[in-house]
């Protein structure tokens, strides 16, 4: 299996991530892609990227809830100078995004950095990792305008409608990752998501975030995605094997793996 959104790197693992790394590899993870956040998440995360480079990918961008009025362009030029210095080094422009759970008033700043940053993927032919939270037609209008032959990514975490859905996979090269949220009760993914493509599905844990039942409200981490995989075979009423394998392939597809 592939973890397609993972911050391992963070904060939360500081004290045991050698171990969690370890059970990840047991359930036969074989690679984990690591999502930037800003400018101060970047050393922890190409340091971690760094400690074994096969096995972790690392992804660059700055996080919708992380761009401030007050400092954005900076961060970005910031950013920026990270991924244009070694473009190979990296499987994709993110998270990046909108989020209009935390702040409503920040939209306009967080569109700019939004478009700014699917120019930066486009001229680099590298997918985008996209974050949206409650900001679904706002970012819709975006990529209405900047879709295109070149414009590749994955709508990270999706925990939209089924109509939403429909929509996502409208934009050609783009995929939904499902994680923890698909086995929450009440959530309603679970609800349609047999009714979509297989060939345009990736896993994610985006560990340490949205752990899985019967861990939730708990830390994530990637070797929970066995229950995300097992939700999965039940709803598609598919063997696991296959589904590893199909979701694996998709993943490998969209990142150049």
């Amino acid at each position: 299996m592939i973890d397609t959104h993972c911050h391992l790197y963070a904060d939360a693992f500081d004290l045991d991530r050698k171990e969690v790394e370890k059970a990840a590899k047991e359930i036969g993870i074989e690679h984990i892609l690591l999502p930037n956040i800003d400018i101060d998440s970047i050393e922890a995360l190409m340091s971690l990227r760094n400690s074994d480079s096969n096995f972790y990918r690392a992804m660059m961008g700055l996080h919708p809830c992380s761009v401030k009025s007050n400092d954005f362009k900076e961060q970005l030029s910031t950013i920026k100078k990270q991924l244009f210095r070694n473009p190979t080094g990296y499987c994709a422009v993110g998270e990046i995004g909108l989020d209009l759970y935390w702040d409503k008033s920040s939209l306009d700043i967080q569109q700019q950095a939004f478009k700014e940053q699917i120019e930066w993927a486009k001229e680099l032919n590298l997918p985008i990792a996209v974050h949206v939270r409650e900001a679904f037609e706002p970012l819709f209008e975006i990529l209405d305008d900047f879709h295109d032959t070149k414009l590749k990514g994955v709508f990270h975490c999706f925990s939209g409608t089924l109509e939403q859905a429909h929509k996502a996979l409208a934009y050609s090269g783009f995929y939904l990752g499902i994680g923890g949220v698909l086995t929450f009760k009440n959530a309603g993914l679970d609800k349609f998501i047999p009714q979509l493509p297989l060939d345009r599905i990736i896993l994610e844990t985006d560990s340490p975030y949205l752990a899985p039942s019967p861990f939730r409200g708990k830390r994530n981490e990637p070797s929970y995605l066995k229950y995300v995989l097992n939700k999965m075979a039940e709803l598609f009423e598919m063997e696991e094997d296959y589904l590893r394998k199909k979701t694996s392939e998709n993943a490998r597809i969209l990142f150049s793996l």
